[in-house]
């Protein structure tokens, strides 16, 4: 891992994120969604893209009220249903973390998603 801070479900983080469209990556933040045994027993995360809150918002799309604490530098929004497997490794560094209500609206729209 490139940061040796310890990762943990809902940090905040900066990666490579895999572009849904095309064979490349752009670094960019994402929320870990995973709990912390799969990091632990497989070295993987599970991570949801974040991006600009002024581009087009999707229905499932969860506003980051807490700049502070996000250590996000933008105003920015979670988008769900855009998930990526990334190796644990690939985490450059933790930006921050979210606050319980949008923890609460992120594991809405994922059990939205996900059935």
């Amino acid at each position: 891992m490139a940061t040796s801070e310890p990762l943990a479900q809902w940090d905040i983080v900066v990666l490579p994120f895999p572009y849904t469209d095309r064979l490349a990556e752009k670094r960019r933040p994402a929320l870990i969604v995973s709990k912390p045994w799969v990091v632990k027993d497989f070295g993987l995360l599970w991570v949801a893209m974040i991006t600009s809150a002024g581009n087009e918002r999707w229905a499932s799309d969860v506003e980051i009220s807490s700049m502070a604490k996000s250590g996000l530098s933008t105003p920015s929004v979670i988008r769900p249903v855009k998930i990526a497997t990334i190796e644990a490794d690939r985490v450059l560094r933790k930006l921050g973390g979210l606050g319980p209500k949008e923890i609460r609206a992120v594991k809405t729209a994922l059990s939205k998603i996900l059935g």
